[in-house]
């Protein structure tokens, strides 16, 4: 008994010795937080000292903005009621064959891009493919096509596809490194072909991950579609950005509320398709 109570007393007293060492690494940390905190106001101070505010700018906006928010009390629909049409089904043949085109490519360069499925020289091409994908905004790349093709809704397609194919083949990727392993290697073990592993071993297993990534990418194609349609690539954002141009906020807000109206709409259609096909 006196040895277990001596030992006790040794161990408490080591750690007595012990707390103020461990004090020190949480001081430090404290010191450190509160630098980078402080650190980041004043950067933060800086960057909105830059901004070089006109005040009696924004006071002006403030007018033009509640007079564009008034025009979703009065939306108008028929003023320029066939551009809107026009655009608006123009917007979805664009979304719709760039996202059916950019699933395709995609497909094989997330496989390309994940390392246990490819060798190296072919991970490392598909890798940089992704990067020059997601580099560059869509309004740039709509511009190039712009010069490339001229306006019109191609160049808007080329744009979208090209888009969906970084962002859909970088997803692709990183869900296929993250599969269940042992059904991969069980299909290897049975002598299958590449393609049938890909078949038997790859694709149940991702096929619900595919078929959600493809429809958020639907969702996103239509959206970015009235964007790069500001400078020439086809689609809705030519009437909208003549709308906002004019100042004729009621046909704006028409597009707006349509644009709205068409995402929720393929909200609810690609959940009920989630939910039949899986």
């Amino acid at each position: 008994m006196q040895r277990k109570g001596g030992e006790t007393d040794r161990r408490t007293r080591a750690a007595s010795a012990a707390a103020p060492g461990r004090r020190k690494p949480r001081r430090r940390g404290l010191r450190l937080r509160r630098a980078l905190l402080a650190g980041a106001l004043l950067y933060l101070t800086l960057a909105i000292g830059s901004l070089q505010l006109n005040w009696a700018r924004l006071h002006e906006g403030l007018g033009r903005g509640a007079r564009f928010a008034s025009g979703f009390l009065h939306p108008d629909f028929t003023t320029r009621g066939q551009d809107i049409s026009e655009g608006i089904i123009e917007s979805l043949a664009i979304t719709v064959v760039a996202t059916v085109a950019g699933i395709a490519l995609s497909i094989p360069l997330g496989f390309g891009a994940a390392r246990n499925m490819a060798p190296s020289a072919v991970y490392l091409t598909c890798r940089a493919a992704v990067t020059v994908s997601r580099s560059f905004h869509e309004v740039i790349v709509a511009i190039f096509f712009v010069v490339m093709v001229g306006f019109g809704p191609l160049a808007g397609a080329l744009t979208l596809a090209f888009s969906s194919i970084g962002f859909l083949g970088k997803l692709l990727a990183e869900e296929i490194e993250a599969l269940d392993a042992g059904q991969i290697e069980a299909v290897r073990a049975t002598g299958a072909s590449w393609p049938q592993v890909v078949a038997y071993g790859v694709l149940p297993q991702m096929m619900p991950r595919l078929v959600g990534l493809s429809a958020y990418r639907l969702d996103i194609n239509f959206r970015e579609s009235a964007v790069i349609g500001v400078v020439g690539a086809g689609g809705i954002g030519a009437t909208l950005n003549t709308a906002f141009g004019r100042y004729e906020f009621g046909t704006a807000a028409a597009i707006l509320i349509l644009i709205v109206l068409i995402v929720l709409g393929g909200e609810l259609a690609s959940g009920r398709l989630r939910r039949r096909l899986l």
